[in-house]
Formats: structure tokens, C-alpha cells, sequence
């Protein structure tokens, strides 16, 4: 089967590899369509993100497929049920590591639940974190819905640790994918006022399409102006791209006892100027999903879905072949990308 690899930094190719042969507790998925995470797939490639030196390795955590077969000890999968969250059991061919491998021809999902029931959802007994969220999705979603979901899922489930809640001003730093996932997902959750700051125009007008309130570039809500008028309103302050500099800037703005919250890995431990923030506020790290909130999510999306408020189509911006991967990277490359699918 076909598998998108990365061979040495900067290098990807697709190989052929062996179909995965299931457990008792897995079932076997025939890839529809991937999607590429901008931040992670990117890292990884380029041999950035922690762990990302283990060349060859096989990548992919975006995706959905059709079951095609079930282990004998399933339960909450049947075969033509439609899953996400697949991973490729690239740690069983000698000599390539996993990235996840849900860039595959073919991927397993685990039944999360029956390994609970029965003691093995545990590390010591090879079950990932990332199994609980290998889920089959009503029949009604379609692929490219259902392959976006694999992103809007971690943001909303990020909602509960950032106490974000219906009515709150909030400004977010980063109108790529997460960036306006949070727009577009928290007015539809009930959010009050959502600001945005980027340095493209483009994007900016992209995210007031999305709901955004008000578009601001950097150096806009820098002016000793902007902060006297802001005058430290904001709930929350979200960083959905990970930069030290966005913390400190965040610091006049938000009121007391306001949030600032960091979505995806720091690059750097943030400096933070304690004379440029209210006597107290929280800053809140979001590294990981929290598996259980982003399973959870999943029923929210399902219903603005089905009720037209969430459309995957506002989001995906290019689409390709699995065998155009290369392209689809050079596009990333050049910032033209909001998201990007690829179909098998």
C-alpha cells in the first residue's frame, strides 16, 4: 500500500509499504481523504518538533476512511461505518518509524473502550493516548467535513481548559487554520466579541467572513492608543501560534484576573514582563489535546454540520492527489495555504 514518508529533513516521498494486519481489538480503514496540519506536518518534515529525529518516518494524523474489516473483539465499529483518527502501524516495518502514518493507503483503528473494559488502555500495554479518539462518525458527514473535524475537534475540545464560556471578549493572535477555527467555532459556541490580529490583510478580511469582529495587524494593537481604548477588557487573549512575543503582547490587554492561553508547542520559554499585566492573571499552555474534550467535541460539530453552520469548504483552500504531497508542501511553503486535502 502507498504511504506518504519523510525519508531526511525536508525530504518526502511516498513508498510501499504492508497492509496492517488488525488485532482483535482493531479494525482495518481504507483511507477517502488526509489533510495536512500546517504547524505539526510541517515540523516534522523539516525535523523541528520534539521527536521529529527518527528518519524515515510515516506521517499523518488528519484523516478518514471507510471499515473494512473488524477484529473479532469490536464493538463500536462495523464494517462501511466511516472513522477518523486512524493511525498506520508503521512500528511493526522493520526500519520505518510512526509520525502517526494516518497518511496511508490503508490505517486501524482501535476500539478504545473494550481495551478499557478489559485493563489494556494502558501504555504498558501499547495502547496510545491518541486510541480515544479513533471513532466512528454518523453516516450523514461527509469526508471533507469529517476530515477537517480531525482539527476543529482539539480546538473545541481546548474550549473547557481555556474557560472559555458563552459572552466572553476574546482576541485571538493567528488567522492560519487554529487561528480561525477559534473564530468560527466560538461564535457558533456563544462566545461575545472575537477580535483578530494578523499581518495579512487577506487573512484578516478571510476571518471577519468567518464572524471575527473587529481584524487588527500587530503593530495596531501595540499603540499606546489601542491599549488605553482596550483598556484591559479582554477575557481572554488566545496565542494559536505559539510565539513568546504574542504572550508579552497580550499583557496590557487583558483585565483582572483575565486568561492568556497558548495553543501547540513554544518554540521558546516566554519572558514575561509582570509591570505590562495585571496583578493577576492565568496563563494556560495547551501542548496536547485533552483526548476525553475532543472526543466529546465531536457532538457539537455534528450538529452545526448537519445544520449548515460549519462548512469544511470555508476552510480547505487547495486540493491534490496523495501522489501531489510535494506540491501540497510547497504550498504550505509559500503561505498560500488555509487547508489543504488530499485524497487516495
Amino acid at each position: 500500500m502507498k504511504s506518504v514518508i519523510a525519508t531526511a529533513p525536508g525530504v518526502v516521498e511516498i513508498r510501499e509499504i504492508d497492509i496492517p494486519v488488525i488485532t482483535p481489538y482493531q479494525a482495518l480503514v481504507k483511507t477517502e481523504m488526509v489533510a495536512l496540519c500546517n504547524a505539526t506536518d510541517s515540523k516534522l518534515i523539516a525535523g523541528h518538533f520534539p521527536g521529529a529525529d527518527r528518519f524515515p518516518m510515516a506521517l499523518g494524523h488528519e484523516n478518514v476512511g471507510i471499515v473494512i474489516e473488524v477484529g473479532s473483539k469490536v464493538r463500536n465499529f462495523k464494517v462501511g461505518d466511516r472513522a477518523i483518527g486512524g493511525l498506520n502501524a508503521t512500528f511493526t516495518t522493520p526500519g520505518l518509524n510512526s509520525a502517526w502514518g494516518g497518511f496511508s493507503e490503508y490505517v486501524i483503528v482501535n476500539d478504545f473502550e473494550v481495551l478499557q473494559e478489559e485493563g489494556l488502555a494502558t501504555p504498558e500495554q501499547g495502547c496510545w493516548d491518541s486510541f480515544e479518539i479513533q471513532n466512528a462518525i454518523p453516516a450523514d458527514i461527509q469526508p471533507e467535513e469529517a476530515v477537517i473535524a480531525c482539527t476543529w475537534r482539539e480546538i473545541v475540545g481546548a474550549f473547557k481548559d481555556f474557560r472559555l464560556e458563552p459572552g466572553k471578549k476574546v482576541m485571538v493572535f493567528g488567522a492560519g487554520p487554529v487561528g480561525l477555527s477559534f473564530v468560527k467555532l466560538g461564535k457558533l459556541f456563544g462566545l461575545g466579541q472575537v477580535d483578530i490580529v494578523d499581518m495579512l490583510p487577506d487573512k484578516l478580511e478571510l476571518a471577519r467572513q468567518m464572524g471575527a469582529d473587529n481584524g487588527y495587524t500587530p503593530a495596531e494593537i501595540a499603540t499606546p492608543e489601542f491599549i488605553a481604548t482596550a483598556n484591559r477588557s479582554y477575557d481572554t487573549v488566545i496565542d494559536a501560534v505559539g510565539l513568546p512575543s504574542i504572550v508579552h503582547s497580550a499583557l496590557p490587554l487583558i483585565k483582572m484576573a483575565g486568561d492568556i492561553c497558548v495553543y501547540g508547542v513554544m518554540t521558546k520559554n516566554p519572558t514575561i514582563d509582570l509591570d505590562q499585566a495585571p496583578y493577576n492573571f492565568n496563563l494556560f499552555i495547551h501542548r496536547w489535546p485533552t483526548r476525553s474534550e475532543e472526543k466529546r467535541a465531536m457532538i457539537a460539530l455534528t450538529e452545526w454540520i448537519r445544520e449548515g453552520r460549519l462548512s469544511a469548504s470555508d476552510f480547505i483552500s487547495h486540493r491534490f492527489k496523495i501522489e501531489q504531497i510535494n506540491e501540497a508542501l510547497e504550498a504550505i511553503k509559500r503561505n498560500e495555504v488555509i487547508k489543504t486535502v488530499l485524497t487516495f
